[in-house]
Order: structure tokens, then C-alpha cells, then sequence
């Protein structure tokens, strides 16, 4: 059975179809995931589907205190091999409207303090992130999204900011000068980890506002973004439900469930105990 991770907020666990399996309570070596992990199996579908709000229960954590590390720790000790990322973001472009949906396949960090790697305390590995994006997932998503209805944009850069603060309109126009799509304060390092982890990982970045840069709209706020965000819900919901199935048919392991293979460049019998037992779940196959 394959097991499939939807990180996003938690108005996703309210798709029809789903039927709750159990709550999954987890302490990892990087501290507490943003909440406890609520397992579900959809109808119709053999696979396990694993929710887990990212910003907490009751949205209580700002982006930089979501704890990446924990949260795909926790996944991985959970058999989780694919992972949906669902994000609220910002249009830097007139053609990607609010409600409109972006496929991501590359992504620029603006991010300053986050932890972005497993990889420290007597260990390297640099991880390829060329591509920082699984492309199976990516197409599942595209072609989900198109039957969903919704307005795709098959492919976009996410720039993501530190926040909690909105862009400056400098900083904002910057960002549309580089030529990237869109601008959220979440999915690095949450990409990083994910390929670390041997995760397929990819982005369903919907379009909430158009970011402070757009003249013809108001300065963004918090009201009207919220105000989005509860119209993209059910579009997500029904994104995700037509997405599953491709995933579950896919042949054969998730695309990146050995991108550790030529990472390593640390003296393997050089690694501390202590750093081996913690990330065993992310190394054991190739430290022992």
C-alpha cells in the first residue's frame, strides 16, 4: 500500500471519500512535528493518506517556526514515500490570477535562518537539486489539476521569503525581474528535506493575491488573502482526490526514494553512533 503525504492546511482532511484510520502522535531527534500526523485511507484507492497541517492546529505557527526537520522526519518514520505540498502563495505575474493554480518545478530561496538539512553533527551529503522537484508528481499534479478544472500553469519558480511580512513592492519587483511565478514563505527548506529524506516531493501553489507589485490592486492583506484561500480549498480537495489514483498506479518505487545513493562525501566509518542512530531512518540503508 502506498503511503502519500499532504502537507497544507487543515481544511484538506474534510475531502468526501476519506475515512480516518488513526492519529499519529511523533517525537523525532529535531523536536515535535507541527502537529500530530491524522492518517486516512479515500475510497476507492489502495493507499494511505497522511495529513499533516503545517502551520499547527489552529494555524499557530509562523514560517519560520515551522519545524521542517520534524515534520519530514516524522513523515519518513512513517513509510511515507510522496509527499503534496498544498501552499497559498502570491502571484508575481498578470497572468496567474488569484485562484488560479502553479505546478512548481523550480524554486529560489530568500529564506535567512531556517535549518534546510539532516545532514550535520559528523556527517555530509549534498543532495542534487537541480530539479527540486519530483517530475512524476509534478505531471500527476498538472494533469489532476486540469481535470479538475481549474486554471493550470504547468510549471513556475517559487520564490520563497523568510516573512512573516509581505514583500516590500522594491523587493516584489525584484522577484518579477528574475522572471519567477510566484512568492511564498514555506516550501524551502520543506523541498530540501523531503529529497534528503528519499521523498518524492512536489508543489500545488495556489494563487491567493497578486503580490504588492500590481498597482491595479490593493497593498495584499490578511483578509483578503483568507478570503481566497476558502474559495482554493475545495479546488485543492479535488485536485488531490484525482491526483491520488495516478500515484497509487505508478509503477515501480517513488522516482527519488534513492537520492542519497551518491550523495555521501563524509568517511562513512567516521560518522558518530549517535548521529547513525538518529537519522537512521533517513541513512540506514546506506550507514549501518
Amino acid at each position: 500500500m502506498k503511503k502519500i503525504g499532504i502537507i497544507g492546511g487543515s481544511g484538506l482532511y474534510k475531502m468526501e471519500g476519506l475515512t480516518f484510520v488513526k492519529e499519529v502522535h511523533c517525537e523525532t531527534p529535531f523536536g515535535s512535528p507541527s502537529a500530530p500526523y491524522s492518517i486516512f485511507t479515500l475510497d476507492g484507492v489502495d493507499a494511505e493518506l497522511v495529513f499533516l497541517p503545517r502551520h499547527g492546529i489552529g494555524h499557530v505557527l509562523n514560517p519560520s517556526e515551522v519545524p521542517y526537520q520534524a515534520n519530514i522526519y516524522g513523515m519518513k518514520t512513517l513509510g511515507v514515500e510522496w509527499i503534496i505540498s498544498v501552499s497559498a502563495v502570491g502571484s508575481l505575474q498578470e497572468h496567474i490570477a488569484p485562484g488560479h493554480v502553479v505546478v512548481i518545478d523550480q524554486f529560489i530561496d530568500r529564506t535567512k535562518g531556517r535549518e534546510s538539512t539532516f545532514f550535520s553533527c559528523g556527517v555530509v551529503a549534498h543532495i542534487s537539486f537541480g530539479d527540486p522537484v519530483c517530475t512524476a508528481l509534478r505531471q500527476y499534479l498538472v494533469e489532476a489539476s486540469k481535470e479538475a478544472g481549474a486554471t493550470t500553469h504547468d510549471g513556475g519558480t517559487y520564490v520563497c521569503m523568510e516573512g512573516p511580512a509581505f514583500s516590500t513592492r522594491a523587493e516584489s519587483n525584484l522577484y518579477r525581474s528574475w522572471g519567477a511565478q510566484v512568492i511564498g514563505m514555506t516550501n524551502v527548506p520543506e523541498a530540501k528535506l523531503a529529497r534528503e529524506a528519499e521523498i518524492s516531493y512536489a508543489t500545488l501553489a495556489m494563487s491567493t493575491d497578486y503580490d504588492c507589485w500590481h498597482e491595479g490592486h490593493d497593498d495584499v492583506t490578511v483578509e483578503d488573502v483568507i478570503k481566497v484561500v476558502k474559495s482554493n480549498v475545495k479546488l485543492s480537495q479535488s485536485i488531490i482526490k484525482k491526483a491520488i489514483p495516478k500515484i497509487v498506479a505508478h509503477e515501480g518505487p517513488a522516482p527519488e526514494s534513492n537520492a542519497l545513493q551518491y550523495a555521501f562525501i563524509s568517511d562513512k566509518s567516521k560518522i558518530p553512533a549517535e548521529t547513525k542512530k538518529a537519522l537512521a531512518p533517513i541513512i540506514g540503508k546506506y550507514v549501518t
